[in-house]
């Protein structure tokens, strides 16, 4: 009888078949405690299952399992759990076990190893109390390695630095510290810095300030850095070039200096030079980039995956700055990067040494924000002040009320009636008003792609670009992808309801208008996961209808794409608050499901902070009045670089 028979007939595969009909879990997570059986002869449940519960976390976003937070609370680990919870759900399941007795089965298992180097085939890492599959294991390690050489790199801080910030940087005059100016100072001496701040704090400012200090002085010295910039998605990029090009112009440097920064941005797979159907890159230790600096906008959106690539790509002295917001929600795939490496930047944190450096080299006093942080905290600065949203601005406050997690301060928010930020109650998520505030939200992009339409070819990249812009007026964001609440139905309601309302032509199928989102990467189009498109019709005389869709590429250039040549798209009328990452609108409205099912602080300050110039959110009595919850991923990153 062969073993393959012998593992369908194996107690723990039953569990989890029941487990899989309950939407615990998925298939993929049975084929790993299955080919345990079959290929390590595995046969203790607790082992099986627990690898079964590894893969299953894998997919929520969580690196590993952690066995005490497992053991202590396990409904926590479920961030979607099926509404029916029967007495044999792995919750119940594991309530039974014991921290002690989960982790003597692990370490006498024959596929579970304490370390790499310990049975190196065996898929399963066991350290301390966190259960991880091996690939992730050495991505977390290769992480906090990386980074841990990088921080300890020599670098000398260029000569004459505080009168060189001090050009850069014009005296405050509310006496408060200039956090973009320590940012710089920091970013001067070392390897590896990380810069996080909310919406309008003036992190590009702060790097395009930075990039003309350390140009400055290499010219001087007779050689400039080839500096790279990146993002982790197309739209991403493209902010961050247009950005980028218009800060360079006011920078107060030398022009010789300014045409020596770079306002080209690729996407981070472009950069590391991706391989079609390959999870391998072009550049990486044995081929690193040619860069001397390397920067990347919107970090937080990076999965430990592409971090551990990143870091493998670069050589020992090239400079890596981080930038992002580290309250935004975490990476799609698995990981919290930027949160981890973040982690206690609210305090500071800084050790006397760095306190007394940043005195001496740019004139700026940290002493409240001191403490005994890690040689990771040495590099990380806080940018605190908002330029986006005035101290009167609704929607900043709002954003600050959902990251303290206060009930009653929302509840004070709302009170003050900001004109920049509304709730309106639903009667139910069926509710009419819901699709009518879509529709007249889109009305704006429509109306643009009529009238402006070009009377010559010539015109179309220009109107191309002004109907994505348009599109930018108005965004619905969503929680969940599902249900009542969820992109998929509502994308269907909208184009329904524009189509009633004589917008656009038709509502199903490819027609003109109709918006859309890249749901993976296309490496022979140049557009990743993420990148939205608004399609045309480029008629003629001889051709009526030739529809293409528009996409905006990381440099600013239209790229039209023929329909058929699109596999991987959604409508976009709707889109989940993950996917809204590294975009703004002027009007953002955020759908809330009625059980508050996949609502997170992390979520909701993302949704509120996508917003320039208004915010609404839309729900039933219910929906929103329950407080949200934080997020927290489970991953070993924070505890080998924080301690």
């Amino acid at each position: 009888m062969s073993s393959d028979f012998l593992s369908l007939q194996h107690p723990a595969l039953a569990r989890l078949d029941q487990w899989i009909n309950e939407r615990w879990m998925r298939p993929l997570d049975r084929a790993l405690a299955a080919m345990l059986i079959d290929d390590g002869n595995e046969q203790d449940e607790r082992v099986l299952l627990l690898a079964a519960l590894a893969s299953q976390q894998l997919g929520q976003g969580d690196i590993c399992v952690d066995l005490q937070r497992a053991v202590a609370t396990p409904a926590q680990l479920f961030s979607h759990p099926p509404r029916s919870d029967s007495s044999e759900s792995p919750l119940h399941w594991l309530k039974q076990q014991t921290l002690a007795d989960l982790l003597d089965a692990l370490q006498h298992s024959a596929v579970v190893a304490s370390s790499e180097q310990e049975h190196p085939s065996a898929p399963l890492i066991i350290d301390n109390h966190r259960l991880y599959l091996r690939r992730y294991f050495r991505y977390e390690t290769d992480v906090a390695g990386q980074i841990s050489a990088r921080l300890a790199y020599p670098l000398t801080p260029p000569a004459q630095l505080k009168h060189r910030l001090d050009t850069l940087f014009p005296p405050r005059q509310d006496g408060q510290p200039d956090w973009q100016k320590i940012a710089c100072a920091l970013a001067s001496r070392s390897a590896f810095t990380l810069i996080t701040g909310g919406p309008g704090t003036g992190k590009t400012t702060t790097v395009v300030r930075l990039l003309g200090l350390l140009q400055s002085v290499a010219m001087e010295q007779g050689a400039p850095l080839r500096i790279r910039l990146a993002a982790p998605t197309g739209k991403a990029a493209a902010r961050l070039k247009s950005s980028i090009s218009s800060a360079i112009a006011s920078l107060p440097l030398d022009a010789s200096v300014r045409d020596k920064i770079p306002a080209e941005v690729s996407t981070l797979h472009k950069l590391l030079g991706s391989r079609p159907d390959s999870r391998s890159f072009r550049h990486h230790r044995h081929n690193p980039l040619h860069a001397d600096l390397v920067v990347v906008d919107e970090a937080s959106m990076m999965d430990l995956d592409i971090t551990a690539s990143l870091l493998d790509a670069l050589r020992p002295d090239t400079r890596l700055i981080l930038i992002g917001d580290k309250d935004q929600l975490s990476s799609v795939e698995a990981g919290a990067v930027l949160g981890n490496l973040c982690l206690g930047a609210d305090g500071g944190q800084y050790t006397s040494d760095t306190v007394n450096w940043l005195q001496q080299n740019c004139g700026e006093d940290v002493s409240v924000y001191a403490g005994n942080g890690s040689a990771l905290a040495q590099q990380t600065a806080m940018l605190r002040v908002s330029h986006r949203f005035s101290a009167d601005s609704g929607i900043g406050e709002l954003a600050r009320a959902v990251n303290c997690g206060q009930p009653d301060q929302l509840t004070a928010v709302w009170q003050k009636n900001h004109h920049d930020i509304e709730q309106r109650t639903l009667g139910s998520l069926q509710d009419h008003n819901l699709t009518r505030l879509a529709v007249d939200g889109y009305s704006h992009y429509l109306k643009v792609l009529e009238e402006k339409r070009p009377a010559t070819d010539s015109g179309i990249e220009n109107w191309a670009t002004e109907v994505l812009t348009a599109f930018d007026d108005f965004q619905l964001l969503c929680a969940l992808r599902e249900g009542d609440a969820g992109v998929a139905g509502l994308n269907q309601r909208i184009a329904r309801e524009l189509y009633r309302s004589g917008l656009i032509g038709r509502a199903e199928g490819w027609y003109e208008g109709r918006p859309v989102i890249m749901t993976r990467n296309d490496y022979q189009l140049g557009l990743m996961n993420g990148d939205v498109g608004v399609t045309l019709n480029l008629a003629s005389a001889e051709q009526p209808v030739m529809l293409r869709v528009a996409f905006r590429l990381a440099d600013g250039h239209i790229s039209l794409v023929l329909p058929s040549r699109l596999e991987g798209v959604d409508s976009v009328y709707a889109m989940t608050v993950h996917k809204s990452q590294g975009s703004e609108f002027r009007h953002a409205a955020l759908v809330l499901p009625d059980n508050h099912q996949g609502v997170s602080r992390e979520l909701l300050y993302t949704a509120i902070t996508r917003a320039r110039q208004h915010f609404t959110v839309l729900g039933t009595a219910a929906a929103l009045t329950l407080p949200a919850r934080p997020t927290v991923r489970a991953s070993g990153l924070a505890a080998r670089l924080h301690g």
